[in-house]
């Protein structure tokens, strides 16, 4: 297809994306298992989006908007192995999972901070758990969230000075301004 038709489907298959991994609560994007999925697989068609295909979407969209030709908006992220050298991640072998961002963590921070206010937890400290699993987040979209999107979306908090992350891993707190 030409670069106009290359790009309309480009925009397409990212939306779609972003709209299964929403109704899925999918944050983490496993490329080689969602090939089989009815994300990647319609079976009643006989049609399936090849991994090469699906890695090329996904590297669409962690470009931003605003570069070249266009750009899938920064609505995923590549998710390296541990240990992995600069070499290994130039390899496509090692594209194989990715964060899914429905909302980028701005976007979720943005809501979090909103929360906090709402709810009068300014100058409260909570722990990462009771955000992601509490009951007083039951009814709030980062409710269940993947934790390390949520330590993204708390990191940009922690740097616009609205919020203090401490403790280890396992038992983090969170102090909001």
């Amino acid at each position: 297809p030409n670069l106009q038709t290359r790009l309309a489907q480009l925009k397409k298959w990212a939306l779609l994306i972003q709209q299964y991994c929403q109704h899925h609560r999918i944050f983490k994007l496993t490329l080689p298992s969602a090939v089989n999925s009815p994300l990647c697989h319609n079976a009643a068609i006989h049609r399936r989006l090849s991994l090469h295909d699906l890695r090329f979407i996904v590297n669409y969209m962690t470009v931003p908007e605003s570069e070249g030709s266009g750009g899938g908006g920064r609505r995923a992220e590549w998710i390296w192995e541990p240990g992995s050298t600069f070499a290994d991640t130039t390899s496509q072998e090692n594209e194989n999972n990715a964060f899914i961002y429905w909302r980028r963590p701005e976007e979720w921070a943005e809501i979090i901070s909103g929360w906090v206010e709402e709810m009068g937890q300014k100058n409260t400290v909570l722990t990462v758990y009771e955000l992601l699993h509490g009951p007083a987040t039951e009814e709030q979209a980062f409710h269940g969230m993947d934790a390390e999107v949520m330590q993204k979306s708390l990191g940009l908090l922690v740097k616009r000075g609205k919020a203090h992350v401490f403790g280890d891993q396992d038992h983090q707190g969170v102090k909001f301004f």
